[in-house]
């Protein structure tokens, strides 16, 4: 990739609850770094920690799906350049924050599969253990895939280990292929991890929950429906009925899957939502479209945005002072408007079903149900849920995106060109394969 990436070592951020607290490991050579299955234990952690930084799930991913999309704007008088170009869809590929976003992914990649390549060798590991280990790797490694597939298209598919000069140009591989190999990633994981555990490390259920959302994605809807069934009926996860609950602590029932984040280990999320008046830099705040679109009743509001004078802000990641608030990448309302949209682009739609699941989420929201029948309709009503229940958690813009309605929703959003990021320039020029190309319009 872009830079000389020199994983002779890695890096292991010490983290402060049990199942990951391990001593950091810093200049460790390769050779010596993985010698039994704590090491491999430790280099697993070192592949999470790529997820907090604040390119990452620590800030800039999951608002830029909101800003790009009509959930979040960047105030007049905010001072980040890279998030107006963001928000205006008029992207260049010089934006460091875009950089940012496609660096630390394949750093990410780059770790884990550093870690895959030793798990075979362990010699006080049994088979059971290495394919639970490369399982957890597996699901990471696939996480990536897809987060930069979203944003981006086309991308280069990277399975084994970038270690000095090597292997650094490389070109862009085909959606359908970056996909099949999340799909096996997934499949492999869904197959050979735990039923359940602490909720900041994988699962066999959180594997099948990704799957299924990558399901969606894709358009395989038979599949995406029996994956968050499977999810929903067997992973033990509950549906709140007081849906601020789901943020107020870590690791609720709802949730499937966290990003892990400490005083130590901090986000920036309500740094960068919070307004000045309160201590925060406001560089985003949400749309006047979005105060608009929930119902009266919708309780969800209350716990999704809050008031500082005439200010609004969001407030789902509200702790400013430490920014020790996980990050919720998974839970299990998300199965249910998964389903629910799965099966209503299903050949043979059963719309008694797509009813109960949409009334599931409207139900805990305290709005009435939907007793509408029209397909149409009901794929509306699935995309405004959708939206309110995961306001500023990184849906809204791959929502629109990949339902083909980005251009007739968003404004600033003229063409299918602006539908994707653009590939950061640094990539371009120092990627020397032929098949590194920008994407169109750029």
């Amino acid at each position: 990739m872009k830079k000389i990436i020199l994983i002779a070592l890695i890096i292991v951020t010490t983290f402060s609850c049990d199942v990951l607290e391990v001593e950091p490991q810093n200049s460790i050579p390769a050779a010596e770094a993985f010698k039994t299955k704590e090491d491999i234990d430790k280099g697993i952690l070192g592949a999470y920690a790529t997820f907090q930084s604040l390119s990452y799930y620590g800030r800039t991913y999951s608002i830029f799906s909101d800003l790009g999309a009509d959930n979040l704007a960047h105030p007049l008088a905010a001072t980040a350049t890279e998030y107006a170009e963001v928000d205006n869809n008029n992207i260049l590929p010089e934006n460091s924050s875009i950089d940012g976003i496609w660096s630390v992914i394949y750093d990410g990649i780059n770790v884990t599969n550093n870690v895959i390549d030793k798990v075979p060798g362990i010699a006080d590991m049994t088979d059971a253990e290495k394919n639970k280990a490369l399982g957890e790797l597996y699901f990471i490694r696939a996480l990536n895939h897809f987060n930069v597939l979203n944003y981006f298209g086309a991308v280069p598919i990277k399975v084994t280990p970038t270690v000095g000069v090597g292997n650094l140009d490389v070109p862009r591989d085909p959606v359908e292929a970056v996909y099949s190999q999340i799909i096996n990633d997934l499949l492999f994981a869904s197959e050979n991890l735990p039923t359940s555990g602490n909720k900041v490390r994988t699962s066999k259920y959180a594997a099948k929950a990704l799957l299924a959302r990558v399901y969606l994605y894709k358009g395989e809807y038979a599949q995406a429906v029996t994956l968050a069934t499977d999810v929903i009926q067997n992973g033990g996860y509950t549906l709140l009925s007081d849906y601020a609950e789901v943020f107020e602590a870590d690791q609720s029932p709802e949730s499937i899957f966290e990003i892990y984040f400490s005083q130590t280990e901090r986000n920036r999320i309500a740094e960068y939502n919070f307004p000045t008046a309160l201590n925060g830099r406001r560089e985003v705040e949400p749309s006047a479209d979005l105060l608009t679109a929930y119902e009266t009743s919708d309780e969800r509001y209350d716990a999704t945005i809050a008031f500082a004078g005439t200010s609004a802000y969001a407030i789902k990641y509200d702790d400013l002072s430490l920014g020790a608030d996980n990050f919720v990448v998974l839970r299990l309302s998300e199965m249910y408007l998964i389903r629910a949209e799965a099966e209503a682009n299903k050949t043979t739609p059963n719309v008694e079903a797509i009813q109960s699941d949409i009334n599931q989420i409207r139900n805990r929201a305290n709005l009435s149900s939907t007793s509408e029948t029209s397909l149409a309709q009901l794929l509306r009503i699935i995309e405004k849920e959708r939206r309110v229940e995961f306001a500023f958690e990184g849906h809204r813009w791959f929502d629109l995106v990949r339902t083909g309605r980005a251009i007739a929703v968003l404004p600033n959003v003229n063409t299918v060109n602006q539908t994707l990021f653009p590939i950061p320039s640094d990539e371009i020029q120092t990627n020397n394969d032929p098949g590194m190309t920008q994407n169109p319009g750029y």
